[in-house]
């Protein structure tokens, strides 16, 4: 069973995401949040397979609820949901850890779907946020420029990948999983962990999401 959070502040939308998960048999709500503090209270007592965070929320917004979700619970994914899609708040949102971003226009197999994929360890962004935060990596290069949102700090340089590395982190881009890159490179699932891990390091990022992202940035750029 996928166990789920929801933290969403409109009591209508709350319960009816809750009905919609509890129709499918691999899903489990165990808790529902209205406000970021919440959010993070019960993410810590429950330990959920997946946080379901609305961005806009009050007393703590979704992003910082974010942040200490991820700091705290590294099996946690955190899929945000929600009506907010400008370039900062997108930005800020993956840089706090989320696995996944959705605007509450999705359709519900989209949902069902994302919710599966985080599961399994991969990341997903819906196109029109994935070019969002593609344009906020600028950075890539490790080079400031003028252009950069006065938010951003610029980033350590980035040290280059070897080859297979490279292919590697395509293969994140394409929405891979782990076990899915193992048998595409005929590699030991453990091993290919360790790439990813190797990875990170290496691109200064914290989650899979900002891989694909700034690996997807540098192809466009290349």
């Amino acid at each position: 069973m996928i166990r789920i959070l929801i933290a969403e502040d409109h009591a209508l939308v709350r319960r009816g995401t809750a009905v919609l998960l509890a129709t499918e048999p691999d899903m489990e709500v165990v808790g529902q949040a209205c406000d970021g503090i919440e959010a993070v209270t019960m993410a810590e007592q429950l330990r959920p397979d997946v946080v379901l965070m609305d961005l806009h929320m009050p007393r703590q917004s979704g992003v910082a609820a974010t942040r200490e979700i991820t700091r705290m619970l590294a099996g946690t994914q955190v899929l945000v949901l929600t009506t907010l899609d400008d370039d900062e708040t997108v930005f800020e949102a993956v840089r706090a850890g989320a696995h996944g971003y959705l605007l509450k226009d999705v359709t519900e197999p989209e949902l069902l779907d994302t919710i599966r994929a985080l599961r399994r360890g991969e990341s997903r962004l819906t196109p029109q946020i994935a070019r969002k935060v593609m344009d906020q990596f600028r950075l890539l290069s490790g080079t400031a420029t003028t252009t950069s949102p006065p938010s951003l700090k610029p980033e350590p340089n980035i040290e280059a990948l070897t080859d297979k590395e490279e292919k590697i982190l395509q293969l994140i881009t394409d929405g891979m999983s782990n076990r899915q890159i193992a048998a595409r490179m005929f590699l030991a699932e453990g091993t290919v962990k360790n790439y990813v891990s190797r990875i990170m390091e290496k691109l200064h990022a914290n989650t899979r999401t900002a891989l694909a992202v700034m690996s997807a940035k540098k192809r466009r750029t290349d």
